[in-house]
């Protein structure tokens, strides 16, 4: 039989508390009635003694501390899922806001998912093409990973978000078992009408599943946007052996979310503000992607993060940096240049690429090529900061070399249309004719077979 507690004891932000609970468990699901007959959705977040903390997903606005009705569901947070959730819109909460009626649902599933037994993971293989040279040459996403993606106000992160979802090509995978989970937090509704007519634009809608949480809706809804969302790539992944792609955009928005609640509960605050488990919680939800040994499928993760005021130190970018396995920078420098995607290549790395890359995958020389591009372009940096110092005039002839190679370096191969779609072969061999400006002796980090193969010596200048 299930209670109901009439009255609250305090309201406070989006957190109520109730008194005179009993039996009642952690993140158990809390149902609210209203004084106009409406009802809300909560969870508990904290138990002591007789009374409850329970974080209310719709905001606490307008509810009364004598008349509100509280019941006890008795169960966590679920999704109802089955294939009909591809091609479909939800709210934060799971629920259909594309005004297509609700999912008839297979099966309801808890948004915290199961941890993943270490002992059944497969070590991500093969690569993800996501038609950009600047990742896929220097960066390479590889199937199972998280590989988060760091910006700053102001930046192209949302149209860069679109082009990946728009562009993902996993080898061997076709509509049928490859599909982008789309996770949006804290965006404004124009954003999130961006994101709806980009994809249908495309062409793509169909195997997207997307979550908007916008910036007008109550914080406490947010903190459970990409654990559905999640939810429905594990299902998707683990249960259909499909190839899930998850974009998470803005992690920013969700962590100051987090910070927001943990004020409210009056919890000791941590580095600017942040509560101090920020890296646990960022935890439970990167460490949802992978690949298990029970099945084909596949969770890929690509969590977008806004720095606030560029600051890579803050916590945000440096606590997900600890869970994640390596970043894309984006750089304002190169944005206020009119370069497209403005991806820094120096602070950009991929820590799984080695493992997905060359003969096999992609191709034998892109290893070398990759580390040639990121040795040329290292000493870019050095010879332009000598130039500002003695003149441009004044270098040595190879020094202007890797001048002309920093310039095309940027302008074709990390510049690209905000619609253009470079397979790995056009990557890697736009990458050799800027190699080729440079004399053949400079190329020393490129196995001489290799180096005789694709630069042959009589085409030295």
């Amino acid at each position: 039989m299930n209670i109901e507690y009439l009255g609250l004891k305090s309201v406070s932000g989006s957190l109520i508390v109730i008194e005179g609970i009993k039996d009642a468990s952690f993140e158990e699901i809390v149902e609210i009635k209203t004084d106009e007959g409406g009802s809300r959705m909560g969870k508990i977040i904290e138990l002591g003694g007789d009374y409850a903390v329970v974080q209310v997903y719709e905001g606490t606005r307008g509810l009364s501390k004598t008349n509100t009705v509280t019941r006890l569901t008795g169960r966590p947070m679920e999704l109802g899922v089955s294939k009909e959730i591809l091609g479909r819109i939800f709210d934060g909460a799971g629920r259909p806001i594309d005004g297509l009626g609700k999912i008839f649902a297979e099966k309801y599933i808890d948004v915290n998912g199961k941890p993943m037994n270490p002992v059944s993971r497969e070590y991500p293989r093969n690569y993800i093409q996501t038609g950009i040279s600047s990742i896929d040459g220097l960066a390479t996403l590889i199937r199972g990973q998280k590989l988060p993606i760091f910006t700053g106000n102001g930046l192209p992160h949302d149209e860069l978000a679109v082009q990946i979802a728009t562009q993902a090509k996993i080898e061997g995978a076709n509509r049928d078992n490859f599909a982008i989970v789309f996770c949006a937090m804290g965006v404004s509704g124009d954003v999130a009408d961006y994101f709806r007519k980009k994809f249908q634009e495309n062409g793509v809608l169909e195997r997207v599943v997307m979550f908007l949480n916008l910036s007008s809706d109550p914080v406490g809804e947010r903190i459970i946007t990409p654990r559905c969302a999640l939810t429905a790539a594990e299902y998707l992944a683990f249960e259909h052996n499909m190839h899930i792609l998850v974009i998470l955009t803005d992690m920013t928005s969700y962590a100051e979310a987090l910070r927001e609640i943990s004020s409210s509960q009056n919890e000791i605050p941590s580095r600017k503000g942040f509560p101090g488990y920020l890296y646990s919680d960022f935890a439970s939800i990167y460490e949802r992607a992978g690949m298990l040994n029970t099945g084909s499928g596949s969770i890929t993760q690509i969590p977008i993060l806004t720095m606030p005021n560029d600051d890579i130190t803050h916590p945000i970018p440096d606590l997900t940096g600890y869970i994640t396995e390596g970043q894309v920078v984006l750089e304002r420098n190169l944005y206020q240049k009119g370069i497209y995607p403005p991806v820094s290549v120096l602070p950009s790395l991929s820590r799984l690429m080695k493992d997905g890359i060359g003969e096999g995958f992609t191709r034998e020389d892109h290893p070398d090529v990759a580390n040639q591009l990121f040795a040329a372009y290292s000493n870019v940096q050095e010879v332009r900061s000598l130039a500002s110092v003695i003149g441009e005039d004044e270098l040595a002839d190879t020094d202007k070399k890797y001048l002309e190679f920093g310039r095309a370096f940027e302008r074709e191969f990390i510049s690209q249309g905000r619609d253009e779609n470079r397979d790995i072969d056009q990557t890697i061999d736009l990458a050799w004719n800027l190699l080729k400006i440079l004399p053949r002796e400079e190329l020393s980090r490129i196995d001489s077979k290799i180096l005789d193969k694709y630069y042959p010596a009589e085409n030295t200048p």
